[in-house]
This record gives structure tokens, sequence and C-alpha cells, in this order.
């Protein structure tokens, strides 16, 4: 195992009822700013207990934030926060409003073109404080430093990260996603599920623990997964699903342990050209590049399967392609389709992508670097 630094500072209040205790977090001459997606918030009494325990406090408001955020619409968000000199935000949603949200902390101080901060990858030196009420377990943005942010005009998807916008706590109340539509949950399933296996499936480094940890996360949302779908308003499926959410992209399974991502980085593209939403993209990706690597991810793929999926019986290529059509299999059994086809694509939206990943500098992914554009050719090939 390598050495490495981790920290977290994120305060996580967990449980039922737990939004009231935001007003004890943010402080209460802070002039903050709610920052929430479409308006479910209003209709599934989230909004009511958040304006609630902020009733003391002097309060501000943006909605309308859209999955994938999109800088065109932040841009107001950053110009308000700027004329009413907020001095703290509250992401209330899921991860796109919390990765906006993290944008808005940066680019509210920052005293250039706020798209540098993920075009240029410029310094961040200043960020506002942000805390978080999470609505949509997925991403795991509510416990980690990234964010992504999408350009309408441009059709482009980057992402940055700054310990700077580590949420100053996060709620986590699983009773308030229990009106969420279906394929968002299953959406999010596939989100934790990938976002682990890309700090999973790579080569042994001697990190047991942290191989068991992904194992367990793996584990819960197989066994979690088609119980949360099948009954939402089971609290104890829908609290097992959150945490799992949350621990998957905290960066406590990758510290010390080389880490994949070359799925994400295609599957950014896949988004910001064709719509598609973030589980979508990586249901389609991932099986087709363990396809791809089996090779290279040749021993921990053969422990995946084993100790994941229960797969011991036949040769080693035979187990390994068990595994993935097994991974594959899941996603298709929560909701999520694993193929271009599915989503009306076929082989001519390949080349945009492959153009796409030079422009940006992506031209040497996966744990080895050893993902090029060629390679990047042959993964979408097999994800038709």
């Amino acid at each position: 195992m390598d050495s490495f630094d981790f920290y977290n500072p994120v305060k996580v209040l967990f449980g039922q009822g737990r939004i009231a205790a935001i007003a004890e977090e943010i402080p209460p001459n802070a002039k903050t700013l709610i920052t929430y997606g479409g308006g479910s918030i209003k209709t599934n009494g989230v909004y009511e207990q958040v304006k609630a325990a902020l009733a003391k406090h002097t309060v501000f408001e943006f909605g309308g934030i859209t999955p994938n955020p999109e800088l065109e619409i932040l841009l107001d968000a950053i110009n308000l926060a700027r004329t009413e000199n907020i001095t703290y935000l509250l992401a209330v949603g899921g991860g796109s409003v919390i990765d906006a949200t993290k944008f808005i902390a940066t680019a509210v101080p920052f005293s250039g073109d706020p798209w540098d901060i993920l075009n240029e990858n410029a310094s961040i030196a200043q960020a506002l404080p942000l805390g978080v009420v999470l609505t949509l377990p997925a991403t795991g943005s509510e416990m980690n430093p990234y964010f992504v942010i999408s350009r309408r005009a441009t059709q482009e998807k980057l992402q940055t990260r700054s310990e700077l916008v580590f949420p100053r706590f996060a709620v986590l109340d699983p009773s308030v996603t229990f009106s969420l539509p279906l394929n968002q949950v299953s959406n999010g399933i596939v989100d934790s599920f990938c976002h682990t296996l890309e700090q999973y499936l790579t080569y042994p480094v001697n990190a047991p623990l942290q191989d068991r940890m992904a194992e367990a996360i793996l584990l819960t949302l197989i066994a979690e997964g088609p119980k949360t779908l099948a009954a939402p308003s089971d609290y104890q499926a829908r609290a097992n699903f959150m945490w799992c959410s949350t621990l998957a992209d905290n960066e406590l399974i990758g510290a010390g342990v080389p880490q994949d991502w070359a799925t994400h980085m295609i599957a950014h593209e896949l988004t910001a050209l064709y719509g598609l939403a973030h589980a979508e993209t990586l249901a389609v990706v991932l099986p087709s590049l363990l396809t791809y690597k089996r090779d290279t991810k040749h021993v921990k793929l053969l422990q995946y399967a084993q100790r994941v999926w229960g797969i011991s019986q036949g040769d080693e290529e035979s187990r390994i392609t068990q595994a993935i059509l097994a991974t594959r299999n899941f996603f298709e059994s929560v909701g999520v389709a694993t193929h271009l086809t599915d989503y009306e694509l076929d082989s001519t939206c390949i080349q945009p992508i492959l153009e796409r990943l030079q422009k940006h500098g992506f031209i040497a992914l996966g744990e080895h670097q050893d993902i090029g554009i060629e390679d990047v050719q042959h993964i979408l090939s097999l994800s038709i």
C-alpha cells in the first residue's frame, strides 16, 4: 500500500429529523443562500423543514439548478451571492445541486472568468463555506471535495477539486428520499457501484482493508438496492443505500490505493454531447472497459468475481467473463440500460467523444495511464 494523506472534515448528521440541526451548524449572523433544483423540495416537505430550521437566519434562495449543472445558470447565482454579500451556502438537493454550490462557493471570491476554475484548472485560494441537505443519494458529493460543471454553449463537462469545498456538514435523512422517482434511485445505485469499482478494480497493492471496505459497499448495494426499489418507504433499506452512496466516494476506500476513473472521463463526454444521465453513461462504459482491460485488471477481477459475486467455478478467464456479465446484469436489474443502442446512439457517436477527450487532454487514462484514444474507440465499440 502506498503512503498517503487523508483529510475529510465533513460532519455527517444522519437520521430522520436531522434537518432541524442545521440551525446549530450555520452561524446565526450568516447571510445564507439556499440552492436547489427544479422545486421538488417544495412538494416533499424538505423546503419547509429547511425554512423552519433557519427561521431566525437571514436567508436568500436560488432555484432552478439543472441536472449536470450548467455554467450559464450558475452565473446568475454567483451574481446574486455577490450582490447580497452572501457569507454561507446551503445546498438542498442531490449531487448536481451540491456540485453547483461548490462551484458558486469558489466563483464568488474568484477574480477572473469563473469557467477558468475548471477549464484552466485555475488555483482556488478562497471559497465560501457550505453545508448540504442531501435529497438524492448518488454522487457522494456531500462528503468529498470534487465538483463537475457543464457549459451548454460548448457542450463541455469538466471536473476539478479543492479541499476548500468540503461541506462543513451534511444532513443525510433517508426519509426525505422516499418520494424520489424510481429511475433516480436506480441511477444512484449504479453511480455508487461504479464509484466503488473505480477505486477497487485496478491491481493489488497489499491493501486488504480498503479492498474489504469496497467489497462491503458493493455487497450492500447488491442486497439493498433491489429492496429499496421494491419498497421505497423502507427506511432501513434506504438508509443502508444512502450510507453506501456517501462512503463510495468520500476518498476513504481510495486512500493509498491506485484508482482508475477512465470510465468517468469517457462518460462525462457522453453526457456533455448526448445528454445521458451520469449513471447511464457509467453503465454503458464500465462493462466494456472491464472487458477491454481484463488482462491488466486480471488479479483484481478474479478477486471481485469470488468475493462479490461468489464465482469460483471454471477457469480464470471464464470467471472474469462471468463477473463482468454479472455487473452488467446488476445494472440492468435495477433499471439502468447498458448499451449505447438502448439510448438511440450508434457508432457515429464515438468520433465526437474521441475528439473531446483529445481537446481536454485526456489521452492517457486509467490506473496505468495506458488507455489512449484508440483504446477508448475500442471500448466504445464494445458498448454499442
